[in-house]
């Protein structure tokens, strides 16, 4: 069952960021309204730290889930809570990329240990959001 959270879990975090990305210039009003729905995924992330304990599972999945958790707190903090200009400061950018790459790198390694076509798919929306990332930054 954590396979599968875990599977899901990724391929939803890829598909709302894409989704972020590409919506976050031209609709930044309900990027605003709807953008702390993303920060719901940590609800599945702790149960999925439950079902590493329970399934008795590698601690590597823990390691990732906390990492993503992490990174939903810091995106938390600095875009909902304390809506800071954080993207141009590099002393708070830096753990937000660093938490960023490492969440994302997590899910598709945890996933491709265990599904070579999961972790591939995991692998092409990384590379979309990269893309899409890179794509509207530079607008």
């Amino acid at each position: 069952m954590l396979e599968e959270l875990f599977f899901l879990l990724g391929l939803v975090n890829n598909l709302f960021l894409i989704f972020i990305f590409l919506i976050r210039k031209d609709k930044i009003a309900l990027l605003k309204r709807i953008g702390w729905v993303y920060l719901l995924l940590a609800i599945p992330a702790v149960y999925g730290i439950f079902l590493v304990a329970r399934e008795q599972k590698a601690v590597q999945y823990s390691i990732f889930l906390v990492i993503f958790l992490a990174f939903l707190t810091l995106e938390g903090l600095y875009d909902h809570i304390l809506k800071i200009p954080f993207r141009k400061n590099w002393k708070l950018l830096t753990p937000y990329l660093g938490l960023y790459y490492a969440m994302n790198y997590g899910f598709v390694v945890m996933v491709w240990k265990t599904s070579l076509p999961r972790g591939l798919i995991m692998l092409g929306l990384f590379i979309i959001q990269i893309i899409v990332n890179i794509c509207t930054h530079s607008r």
